[in-house]
């Protein structure tokens, strides 16, 4: 996953106050992001409730200041971090969960909101070649990168820059099951897994926007 190029690529510093955007129960780039910000710097991490998320940072002194804020897209509450204070907002694989709730245009909204002026909203997402057809609820786990960009300019976004830091071209975004047949998930379980195996990885795209 590329941690250290993907985070330097967004520009994050020690000293930031950063917004993690629905980390999940593993919470993997939390693990990296919290000991990073802990001394000089601030963490929200955007969670919807997640017993298990909780109970992880719960459970070492490095979360201990990561501040959590209640986010649930699907329920409206999407006040990610106050106004106007964050110097990033970061996504990591979670746009076709929003695109399945026809909530993306609302958490992009609230992005923008929670970051300073100069602030950088990251994206990386499930990469769907602009030959294929989207579909708007991204069953597949898969998205357009024209797309993500459509959706971060409705919301005031300037397009800062790509990285293909993330990128892994023997991914088709064709697949059974679609990106969860790949690992770490193999959602086909032996169906086909040295296949999956030899793909790796989904092919993702790293997007960088600017709060003007």
């Amino acid at each position: 996953r590329h941690p250290y190029e993907t985070l330097s690529f967004f520009g994050i510093k020690p000293t930031d106050t950063v917004v993690e955007l629905a980390p999940g129960g593993g919470g993997w780039y939390t693990e990296i992001l919290a000991p990073y910000l802990r001394d000089a710097g601030q963490l929200y991490a955007a969670d919807g409730g997640s017993a298990r998320f909780k109970a992880k940072m719960d459970s070492m002194g490095v979360y201990s200041k990561v501040k959590i804020s209640t986010f649930d897209a699907g329920k409206g509450l999407l006040e990610v971090a106050p106004a106007g204070t964050a110097d990033a907002v970061l996504t990591f694989r979670n746009v076709h969960n929003w695109m399945g709730q026809g909530t993306t245009q609302a958490v992009f909204d609230a992005a923008f909101k929670a970051l300073k002026p100069g602030g950088t909203f990251g994206v990386v997402e499930h990469r769907l070649p602009a030959s294929r057809t989207q579909d708007p609820k991204a069953p597949n786990g898969y998205v357009q990168e024209a797309v993500v960009i459509k959706f971060a300019e409705a919301a005031g976004f300037k397009l800062a820059g790509k990285s293909e830091v993330n990128a892994n071209p023997k991914d088709t975004a064709d697949h059974e099951n679609g990106v969860w047949a790949l690992p770490p998930t193999y959602a086909n379980k032996d169906k086909d897994r040295a296949k999956y195996q030899a793909i790796g990885e989904s092919d993702r795209m790293t997007l960088r926007f600017v709060k003007p």
